[in-house]
């Protein structure tokens, strides 16, 4: 669990990379096996507190599709408090592109 202190709470930027996460695993039934998405942004406001370990629920809502970039609104909630809101853009690649490129820059 990535923390961002040193009290044992669901730190900011453990919210973000769930998030993200569930961004990303949202799109999957829609992609092939070549494809992926990646994050290009992400504006979070992370409201309550949580201990690590609490069963965190997150709702995923595509907003708008332009292209190959997806942007999303993300609510994260444990039982009925919202722990944080975002607003998220992913952008589609070719994996194997993807990768080339970075390992050849």
């Amino acid at each position: 669990m990535l923390g961002s202190g040193d009290l044992p709470v669901y730190g900011t930027p453990g919210l973000i990379a769930f998030m993200e996460y569930g961004a990303k695993e949202s799109l999957i039934p829609y992609l092939s096996s070549e494809e992926t998405t990646v994050g290009i942004s992400m504006e979070m406001k992370h409201l309550r507190a949580s201990l690590v370990g609490a069963e965190v629920l997150l709702k995923v809502k595509i907003t708008e599709v332009s292209g190959k970039k997806v942007k999303f609104h993300l609510l994260a909630f444990e039982k009925e408090h919202l722990l944080g809101e975002a607003h998220h853009e992913r952008v589609l690649v070719n994996r194997q592109k993807f990768m080339d490129k970075l390992h050849n820059s």
